[in-house]
């Protein structure tokens, strides 16, 4: 109906443009290292919280782009050196407390491209629009654990013949690591 509205010209049709398709950006760690302050979302703007991931880093490792980008921000706020990166699906991501930068504003980096240089620690934070995202959910860590039924996989019990339950988990990859 809308559609025949609007080839007839009827003053009353509203056309709607088609949704815009969104780029799928694949993320990755900017560093490696151990996360040691997860996500915490302030209660409101001017709450505490963690508005992103803080890694424990090795100081003047690389810092890379989680994913390609242009650099809309490189430089120093009060004390602390930030690059901040906008992606194609609208998401941008945040470097801070750098030891250095080696990007500027208006240039385009690859996935994985050096943005600087770790301090102690750096803190990576994400943003769509003026509303702070979990990073992690970015590089598919973390979130709720799902469980999934193994009838009909040849598992007897909670264990295959044999087999520790490690064996069915990642594949056979063994029990995590102890920290």
């Amino acid at each position: 109906m809308l559609a025949l509205g609007a080839a007839t010209g009827s003053a009353s049709a509203q056309t709607v443009p088609p949704p815009r398709a969104v780029p799928v950006v694949f993320y990755s760690p900017p560093v490696e290292g151990i996360i040691i302050d997860p996500f915490r979302p302030p209660a409101h703007p001017g709450a505490p919280g963690n508005r992103g991931l803080e890694y424990a880093t090795r100081p003047g490792s690389a810092v890379r782009a989680a994913a390609a980008g242009i650099v809309t921000f490189a430089g120093q706020v009060g004390s602390g050196r930030h690059v901040t990166v906008a992606h194609a699906d609208g998401v941008r991501t945040s470097y801070s407390f750098l030891r250095s930068v080696a990007v500027r504003t208006g240039q385009s980096v690859g996935s994985g491209g050096v943005l600087g240089t770790a301090g102690a620690s750096l803190h990576f934070g994400a943003r769509i629009a003026e509303a702070y995202v979990d990073p992690a959910v970015l590089l598919g860590i973390g979130g709720p654990a799902r469980l999934v039924p193994l009838v009909g996989r040849g598992v007897t019990g909670w264990f295959r013949a044999g087999g520790s339950p490690w064996h069915r988990i990642a594949g056979g990859l063994g029990p995590p690591a102890r920290r």
